[in-house]
Parts: C-alpha cells; sequence; structure tokens
C-alpha cells in the first residue's frame, strides 16, 4: 500500500534535509577555522569526555545521512512496519498514516541531533545538560503520543 504524502510529509522531509544539507554547507565554509582536535564524545550531562580529530566530523554527519536514508527508504514500505495492533482494511489508512507520522518526526528528531551534535562539536564546548534530557523527552514523548493514537485506533 502506498500512503499519499501530506503537508506533513513534505515538512518533516524538508526540514530534515535543510538540517542535514545545512550542516554540510556550514562545515564546507568553516572547514579550516575548526580547530586540529575536537569534541569527540560527550558524556550524560554533556560534558565533553573524547577529543578526537576534526575529520570525525565527517564521520558523524555519514552516520547521520545513513540513519535519515534507512529510515525513508523504511518509510516508503508500511507493510513491513509493526504495528503494534491488527491492520484491517477499515483501518488500515488511518494506522499507517499514523506510524508515517510517527516516523516522519523521528527522522526529524534524528536529523536535528546529528546536525547539532556536528555543528557543537566544532566549538569545542561542551553540550548543555539538558541537551539529553530535552532529547530524550521530545523522542520518546513523541513516540508515546503516536502509540496513544494507534491505541485509540484498535
Amino acid at each position: 500500500m502506498k500512503i499519499k504524502k501530506n503537508k506533513f510529509d513534505i515538512m518533516v522531509n524538508l526540514l530534515s534535509l535543510l538540517c542535514l544539507v545545512g550542516t554540510v554547507v556550514v562545515l564546507t565554509i568553516l572547514w579550516k577555522t575548526i580547530p586540529a582536535k575536537i569534541p569527540g564524545h560527550y558524556n550524560a550531562a554533556g560534558t565533553i569526555d573524547k577529543v578526537t580529530d576534526k575529520n570525525s566530523l565527517i564521520v558523524l554527519l555519514l552516520v547521520g545521512w545513513i540513519i535519515f536514508i534507512g529510515i525513508s527508504i523504511v518509510e516508503k514500505f508500511p507493510q513491513i512496519w509493526n504495528t503494534g495492533i491488527q491492520v484491517t482494511e477499515q483501518n488500515k489508512e488511518k494506522v499507517y498514516r499514523i506510524l508515517k507520522n510517527m516516523i516522519g518526526t523521528v527522522k526529524l528528531l534524528i536529523a536535528s541531533v546529528f546536525s547539532y551534535l556536528t555543528l557543537q562539536s566544532t566549538t569545542g564546548k561542551n553540550l548543555s545538560p539538558l541537551f539529553l534530557p530535552i532529547f530524550l523527552i521530545l523522542l520518546f514523548g513523541s513516540i508515546v503520543f503516536f502509540i496513544f493514537q494507534l491505541v485509540k485506533e484498535k
């Protein structure tokens, strides 16, 4: 079954692409000014606990793109999604729409986080201590929101 794109799908995909393409552009422009050693890892409090070469920014960006492309491919095949509820002819469109919205939201959050982490690493500064809690609340809060919508469709 093919799910028609709606305005939400278009907006989420454009914003996700904007994050990733924008990060490529910024890295390209700033590359010569980025310090040779940058944060390579942050602990849960957002404090730098590993320093690495600036080339690791390319790896981080590539991982973000690979995840984006992978999620975009999975998004096109609703029949492989684990819905958690019985999909019938009556509820099929609604269930798949809810799940497509959830997948798009998660894709946007992940693209945003990878872009933020890549750009933040160029500054050599710690992350905000609120970064991880906010990201986790947004990610799992979104998933719970869409699961509640799915359960209502049972």
